[in-house]
């Protein structure tokens, strides 16, 4: 059997600008770009990310595990956004890799990150507006979708703050999923039941709000935790492999 083969491609000069591209045998379904979590911290890093693509890759995907600058290592606002933004970009340019159907999928802050990059083209009078690479649908795993909300549940020990600069405010406009509703792809929202770390609400506003303004949106409840989302091994990982399996 053939192994998959998983390049190290980097988007930047910074040491953080960098992705682990990995191809699947055989022709490949679409591209999945894995946003990692951790409260936008640098003391976590796209190694949470690869327990879930070596299993993507066996299952036809590409696989664009995706490192960024975080706090404490350059990160925050703008750079953080910026980077995701770049490093979805740069798929258009690595040989063979097809972008018409290119999927987000993010784990806690990773979650926000991915559905705050679904949502570039309506972010009007911003850099990031007119995405080379279009994402086409997102999946939020536990994710921090409501900025303003997070920070007064001062989740993450003050994350938010931490990532805004130390304050949300009128930067949410462009920063917030939220805020961003409606997007004209479809978000799933893929959330432990007993999740301490990120509450369920954050996906349940969500999708409640996306709804209403006639988006699509869907709440995907799952027994377990934080992390039970990013267990290869759990059911809440099959249903993610359910919704992808849609597409």
């Amino acid at each position: 059997m053939k192994r998959s083969r998983i390049e190290q491609i980097a988007y930047g000069d910074d040491p953080s600008q960098f992705g682990e591209l990995t191809r699947p045998t055989g022709t490949p379904r679409g591209v999945v770009v894995v946003v990692h979590g951790g409260f936008w911290k640098a003391a976590y890093g796209l190694d949470l990310g690869r327990p879930l693509t070596k299993d993507l890759a066996t299952k036809g995907w590409i696989v664009w595990n995706l490192e960024y600058r975080r706090i404490g290592n350059g990160g925050g606002w703008p750079q953080t956004f910026d980077d995701v933004a770049a490093g979805i970009d740069r798929l258009a340019g690595i040989p063979d890799v097809p972008t018409g159907k290119v999927v987000t999928l993010g784990h806690s802050a990773g979650g926000h990150l991915a559905v705050w990059a679904a949502g570039r083209p309506g972010l009007d009078g911003s850099d990031w507006v007119d995405p080379k690479v279009p994402v086409t649908a997102a999946i939020s795993q536990a994710g921090v979708l409501d900025l303003a909300q997070a920070q007064k549940l001062h989740l993450g020990g003050d994350a938010t703050q931490a990532l805004m600069g130390g304050k949300v405010d009128d930067r949410c406009l462009l920063a917030d999923p939220i805020r961003q509703i409606p997007l004209t792809v479809p978000v799933w929202c893929v959330h432990g039941s007993s999740d301490d770390i990120v509450p369920i609400s954050q996906s349940i506003d969500y999708v409640e709000a996306a709804n209403a303004a006639g988006a699509r949106a869907e709440l995907i409840e799952v027994d377990g935790d934080h992390f039970v989302v990013i267990d290869p091994s759990s059911q809440a990982w099959r249903r993610t492999l359910d919704i992808l399996d849609s597409l």
